[in-house]
């Protein structure tokens, strides 16, 4: 076995592609001309849509913890880093991230239109999806990233407690649920 620290500690398995997913249920819901099928339809997937989501930010803290603890251990080797030697393309980078961003400010206007509800996304949403689009860019997205001396981190980033990242983010994996980030986000903003 190769010594050095695991690029992806185990989230790989358990994200789905945010932009698609949602991309493929909106085109769902969109295919009915009727308001009351549209309206049923999103009513259907709006919390799957949101759950994907959830899944999704909680993977963006998971990385920003794991990048934290491993600039804690001695410099190593990053291993099995897909990223590495590919050209870098800052909105091919960003796309994930940045479909994101875009869907917290729409998605909100949705809900009001087909079920009449008023909702808000909480603010650390769009904080943590800034920080981990700067955490991509600073680090252009990976292509340079050999050891884990290379990967930079944003300045809004706690590091206090990083050493003792690594358990409860295998714990999490084990759990297959991303986003019980979310409910441990504060040690890392």
């Amino acid at each position: 076995m190769a010594k050095g620290l695991e690029f992806d500690p185990g989230f790989g398995p358990h994200i789905m592609a945010f932009q698609g997913t949602v991309e493929y249920l909106y085109a769902d819901i969109n295919r009915f001309k009727n308001f009351s099928q549209r309206k049923t339809k999103f009513l259907q997937y709006h919390k799957k849509i949101l759950e994907v989501f959830n899944n999704n930010l909680g993977f963006y803290i998971g990385c920003l913890m794991w990048a934290a603890y491993i600039k804690t251990q001695d410099e190593q080797k990053i291993l099995h880093n897909h990223c590495f030697g590919d050209k870098y393309d800052e909105e091919k980078n960003t796309l994930e991230t940045d479909f994101m961003i875009k869907f917290v400010e729409l998605f909100p206007r949705d809900m009001k239109y087909f079920l009449n509800e008023t909702f808000e996304f909480p603010s650390y949403v769009m904080n943590l999806l800034t920080l981990y689009k700067e955490f991509l860019t600073i680090n252009k997205g990976f292509v340079e990233t050999k050891n884990n001396t290379d990967i930079k981190l944003p300045e809004k980033i706690k590091t206090k407690e990083a050493e003792s990242f690594k358990t409860k983010i295998d714990d999490i994996i084990k759990s297959k649920d991303l986003s019980k980030f979310i409910e441990i986000k504060e040690l890392i903003i």
